[in-house]
């Protein structure tokens, strides 16, 4: 019997699995070793959150859509505030969009620094997984002391921000990013010579550039396969505007690349924070007294670490929205895992999910 005239096997996996952190369905049609055909079914965990938004105050909402996702929680409030900015006619102040930037940027660094660990751990270089971790732990350290929190910054409010940096701060804030330089330098050597992590991550999950466009995948899952978009440079928001912030882009269409694609964001995200250390307005930290939201519509859109959030926000003059609606990153994101396993051995399936960084809680809004 030849390979073409041996019946696929399904191979099942999830919604609920060991390997999996959320519940997500893969229903995996295999020939030996290899993938043949992927299904994607999502669906397992709506939470119903834009219903929810629609129950609670607009101020409420901060904390609300602060909680659609851990590693992307403060692009989600920052992006809800802007679009309530934008229908208020109240833009933030020159230092709050700085700071706004600050904590966006220090977010950035932590979440791409996880999911390059995570791909050092699927490889099995436990060694290189615990040093990323180490590294990360210093921005979850810089976090805790600016901020109060690890994950869940509580960074904005409508108009601006609820936290300053002082001269200390900002001192602190340098020297932790110098020990971070140093630490990312060192790893990304790690990623781009070591054989054992080319020989399981080269040509692994192959997302063609014209299929990238195909399917509008968007973040470092884009510009690892050529298509060099990035909301703060594309369409600079907030602080953004004054800040200089190259886009990273790679051609080889791999899990290699968009880890590559991330470790060198890092960089980009290291050398954006000195610029908003080294170019920090004076002035007040929220727009004072905050005007009355009336009646109206907006559409924000941000660079969350994964890539662009969208938010839809309309207001009837009440204290509640009348509907708020988000598109993340993963949602588009999702559907490219469709081609990148097809073809792939059973083996490299943990790390080419992984490589597309994907967050079903936010996705199940």
């Amino acid at each position: 019997m030849t390979a073409t005239d041996r019946p696929l096997t399904t191979l099942p996996l999830g919604p609920l699995h060991v390997a999996l952190e959320e519940p997500m369905y893969f229903r995996i049609q295999v020939d030996g070793e290899t993938v043949a055909g992927v299904e994607v079914t999502a669906g397992h965990a709506h939470r119903g959150i834009e219903y929810l938004a629609t129950k609670r105050n607009l101020h409420q909402n901060l904390v609300l859509t602060e909680r659609v996702c851990s590693l992307c929680s403060n692009s989600h409030p920052l992006t809800y505030c802007m679009a309530l900015e934008r229908i208020a006619g109240a833009p933030p102040p020159p230092r709050a969009e700085a700071l706004r930037a600050v904590a966006d940027e220090i977010k950035r660094i932590a979440s791409h620094l996880f999911n390059v660990a995570i791909l050092a751990h699927l490889v099995g270089f436990e060694s290189l997984f615990m040093h990323v971790m180490q590294t990360r732990e210093i921005m979850q350290d810089v976090k805790e002391t600016i901020f109060g929190n690890r994950m869940d910054l509580g960074a904005n409010c409508i108009g601006g921000v609820r936290f300053d940096l002082d001269a200390e701060g900002a001192a602190y804030l340098g020297v932790q990013l110098d020990r971070v330089a140093v630490d990312v330098a060192q790893i990304r050597e790690l990623y781009a010579s070591d054989r054992s992590i080319g020989s399981r991550t080269r040509g692994i999950g192959i997302l063609p550039y014209g299929d990238a466009v195909a399917l509008g995948v968007v973040g470092p899952v884009a510009r690892a396969s050529g298509i060099p978009f990035d909301v703060r440079a594309k369409a600079p928001y907030g602080a953004y505007s004054r800040l200089e912030v190259p886009v990273v882009s790679r051609e080889e269409c791999d899990v290699w690349a968009r880890a590559m694609v991330r470790l060198d964001e890092v960089r980009v995200s290291i050398d954006i924070l000195r610029q908003c250390l080294a170019r920090l307005p004076q002035g007040s930290l929220a727009v004072s007294p905050l005007p009355l939201v009336p009646a109206g519509e907006a559409v924000t859109r941000s660079e969350a670490p994964r890539g662009e959030l969208i938010y839809y926000l309309r207001t009837d003059g009440s204290e509640r929205p009348e509907r708020l609606k988000w598109r993340v990153p993963s949602y588009m994101n999702w559907a490219a895992l469709e081609v990148m396993l097809k073809g792939a051995a059973v083996a490299d399936i943990p790390m080419i999910v992984n490589s597309v960084d994907p967050c079903l809680s936010c996705t199940e809004r």
